[in-house]
């Protein structure tokens, strides 16, 4: 992914590229006019699986209904494999728009269809024939794991089957970029982790590349190798996922983790928190780690350092792309020796802090 806040020029690897885009809405009825993105550069590299992630509002999906012409920009350019969006005609981007698999939250199935029907009514509508259009549909209904299921109608189905349908609906014109708005949000976590690992194999045996929209931290730390944070219409921080988790940089990537589990604190503890020390607080620090220290006994080395008693507040221990990582919050005295002894032991042993407040 494209590192440059200013600079997305197009490359052999760029599968999308966001040019200086914006997107403004005029005033309509009871709302008024409106910036949903504004200047947005970003490259989604071919062949990966990139997650935009931010709050409600914050204009990921206007900034993915880009991509496949539903939205037309108001300023700079989108382009999909190094083709102008913006700049089709109707006839073009029909042509554009089979190279573009769409996955959504609701699925947006047709309930007097079959599993099957649902998946071949693109091919039907592109004027395929019956031949054609069984021996492409069986495959990819083998490939989510519904061939059994291919003569069921949608009510017989749960949520994680629908939405395997709709995945296999967006593969069945073949695309080379897969574009994913909010698709597991409807979904239970068990249900969630299973398509997950479905488009994580979609993407690597087909070598699609998957534009993934979600306001879940949990999807980005599952499945994505690149993230970008949005923010109120522009990109405010991006990279490998990895190193995002590992070192976020501005506010709102570090808001969004902190509701992670093992990253969230206790409310009476949130609701505790002063933003300055007095006489005999305590500090409320999370600490970040990852590829060896994650290896290593950290509180009990951390209490031999500082000398003083550290407490546990929250914590877990988990992957990110193969690669151990954790986030535990701990308390201390925030007496400038038991800090300044624990600051020195964080840069030791390449730990990422946050002081979050203090508690009497």
């Amino acid at each position: 992914m494209s590192v440059s806040a200013q600079n997305a020029a197009p490359s052999a690897d760029a599968a999308v590229v966001f040019d200086g885009v914006s997107k403004h809405f005029p005033a309509s009825g009871t709302s008024g006019a409106f910036t949903a993105l504004d200047k947005v550069s970003l490259t989604v590299d071919r062949g990966s699986i990139t997650g935009i992630i931010g709050r409600s509002g914050a204009g990921k999906s206007t900034l993915i209904r880009l991509v496949n012409g539903l939205e037309k920009p108001t300023g700079g350019k989108v382009l999909v494999d190094g083709v102008d969006v913006g700049g089709l005609d109707e006839a073009a981007l029909r042509s554009l728009r089979r190279s573009v698999g769409m996955i959504f939250q609701h699925f947006n199935l047709l309930s007097s269809r079959t599993v099957f029907g649902n998946v071949a009514l693109p091919l039907e509508i592109s004027g395929m024939d019956k031949r054609a259009i069984e021996q492409r549909v069986r495959p990819l209904l083998d490939l989510v794991g519904l061939a059994d299921k291919h003569g069921r109608y949608p009510a017989e189905l749960s949520g994680g089957q629908k939405q395997r349908i709709g995945i296999a609906r967006a593969l069945a014109t073949e695309p080379k970029l897969l574009l994913s708005d909010e698709a597991t949000s409807a979904l239970d976590p068990e249900t969630t982790q299973s398509i997950l690992e479905l488009l994580k194999r979609i993407n690597a045996d087909l070598g699609l590349t998957v534009l993934l929209i979600t306001h879940e931290m949990e999807v980005v730390k599952a499945v994505t190798s690149d993230v970008a944070v949005i923010d109120h219409g522009r990109i405010v921080e991006r990279g490998h996922t990895f190193d995002v988790f590992t070192h976020p940089k501005h506010e709102t990537t570090r808001a969004l983790l902190s509701g992670l589990p093992g990253s969230k604190l206790p409310d009476a503890v949130a609701r505790a928190l002063k933003p300055a020390p007095a006489a005999g607080d305590r500090a409320v620090v999370r600490l970040t780690f990852f590829g060896a220290a994650a290896e290593k006994p950290l509180i009990s080395q951390l209490i031999k350092s500082v000398g003083a008693e550290v407490n546990i507040i929250a914590g877990t221990i988990d992957e990110i792309g193969g690669a151990p990582y954790g986030s535990l919050v701990v308390a201390y005295g925030a007496d400038a020796e038991t800090s300044g002894r624990a600051e020195r032991f964080f840069v030791e042993n390449g730990l990422v802090t946050e002081v979050l407040g203090y508690v009497a």
